[in-house]
């Protein structure tokens, strides 16, 4: 008797859900096209967000420069989609999908957070548009009797001219380096008025250079009488100008490093010696062919080795201070086995810190060459993020623009800067109470006093010292 009933009740079960079938059905052959549910449940899924990369070095945050696409706008993958400039460099970021642009969810100008989406790609790129069927064309309305009775036609207005469109400029006409974007700033053009020869329509500096030559030839109605009366200078005008992207990130970056308890430590070094080598090496490499990668040496490879040198013996000095937060936020010291040293570089966007790698492992010739190739980088405004993350101390030479002191800040993640000032030439007492000319110069050192003392930056610095004024010793460490 159970089994029946059982039986009964599946059967009954049965026919309802093939009737809820028939009427489905019939639901469908009713309506034309692709069911909306499916069709929409396809679009929303084709929508990507795309991400902000880490770049490393614990920037949480960049600020968007300016994009290259906009809503509607079809991209390929690796095709750019905006510049944003972090605390070490600007960045082009691409595309990891291939369609169309969705949304954007910074303007230009704002801070764009890491690991959050900062642009929408729909993936199909409209191809679930073209699913749907087309709207069918509505035949034009017939004309009402009175209409079609009447002998005269509507009057037609004449036609107007419309103004002339403005010249539209290329997708690609604001896409340059910091460096072009630095001189337009400094000769007062638009770059968005000019017209870029460069790959993708990008700005050169010649592109600058021709349209400011262009614009003074071209002539210009007189300019109008200034008013009269003298300028009042007993009033004093303040204007606010608001700071570059460069200016931004330096802003947070030291007022970071000021939170380091700095103390400084100068001594006096004798270049002389190493005058003489230096000049003796530069004889040797303008006889030997160097096909344009190394035609001179600067002073700054060889301090640069001999700061190496003096970290094999102090490496408290390319370490870093850390917070240990798996053991109560402790303070403990990361030792590091690389001697990546930075140089602070003047380029055209402002003071950038590009990082020799390795310098244990490179000769004075090697390094040369590494510091060779980043000046040009930076005067170019193309380092990469690479070539300016992972530094363990930094050297900044202030000397070859002027000055012979200097109070360097320490760069956050180090606890060690070395400033070098002008040389200059003085008399000096030789050991035989000679007056003798000296070759002099300056070393400034910075140390974060919360784990350097002052003895041991002093012992570090006389090392330094010692293989500047003995370049030769530096042959019996060569790797």
């Amino acid at each position: 008797m159970f089994l029946q009933r059982g039986s009964r009740a599946l059967r009954s079960q049965w026919g309802a859900s093939k009737a809820v079938g028939r009427v489905v059905a019939m639901g469908k052959t009713s309506q034309s096209g692709v069911p909306r549910w499916f069709s929409e449940s396809r679009r929303l899924y084709a929508i990507k967000p795309v991400l902000l990369a880490d770049i490393g070095e614990g920037i949480v945050e960049c600020e968007v420069i300016q994009w290259f696409v906009e809503p509607g706008a079809r991209v390929e993958e690796f095709s750019p989609l905006c510049e944003v400039q972090s605390d070490k460099a600007s960045v082009e970021i691409t595309s990891r999908f291939t369609g169309t642009v969705k949304k954007l969810y910074y303007d230009a100008g704002e801070m764009a957070k890491v690991g959050k989406p900062f642009v929408d790609i729909d993936i199909q790129g409209g191809a679930a548009d073209a699913e749907l069927p087309p709207a069918k064309e509505e035949a034009p309305a017939a004309p009402s009797p009175a209409e079609a009775q009447s002998p005269t036609p509507a009057p037609v207005s004449p036609p107007t001219e419309s103004p002339a469109a403005p010249k539209p400029k290329g997708k690609g006409a604001s896409i340059s380096t910091p460096a072009v974007r630095h001189l337009s700033k400094e000769r007062g053009v638009d770059i968005n008025d000019i017209d870029g020869t460069g790959k993708d329509g990008r700005v050169t500096k010649e592109d600058i250079l021709k349209f400011i030559q262009g614009r003074n030839t071209t002539p210009t109605s007189p300019a109008p009488a200034p008013a009269s009366g003298p300028t009042d200078t007993s009033v004093q005008i303040e204007t606010r100008q608001p700071l570059t992207q460069t200016q931004q990130m330096m802003f947070k970056s030291m007022s970071r490093s000021l939170t380091i308890p700095h103390f400084l430590y100068a001594d006096e070094v004798d270049f002389s010696d190493l005058v003489s080598l230096r000049g003796r090496l530069n004889k040797v490499l303008a006889k030997t062919p160097h096909d344009g990668e190394l035609a001179k040496l600067s002073y700054l490879p060889f301090i640069i080795k001999a700061v190496s040198l003096a970290l094999y013996k102090f490496p408290i000095l390319n370490a870093r201070v850390e917070l240990d937060h798996a053991n109560n936020g402790k303070p403990s010291l990361i030792m590091r086995s690389q001697h990546n040293i930075g140089v602070a570089m003047d380029a055209p966007q402002g003071l950038v810190v590009p990082v020799i790698k390795n310098v244990g492992a490179l000769n004075i010739v090697s390094i040369a060459a590494e510091l060779n190739r980043l000046q040009a980088l930076a005067q170019q405004g193309k380092l990469a993020p690479s070539d300016m993350a992972g530094g363990t101390i930094t050297v900044s030479n202030i000397g070859n623009i002027g000055g012979t002191y200097l109070s360097p800040v320490i760069v956050e993640r180090e606890v060690a800067i070395l400033g070098i000032g002008r040389m200059r030439t003085v008399p000096a007492f030789d050991e035989h109470d000679n007056i003798v000319k000296k070759q002099i110069c300056n070393f400034s050192w910075s140390a974060d006093h919360r784990v350097v003392d002052g003895a041991t930056m002093a012992r570090a610095a006389d090392v330094v010292r010692s293989v500047v004024e003995e370049p030769d010793v530096m042959v019996m460490h060569l790797r």
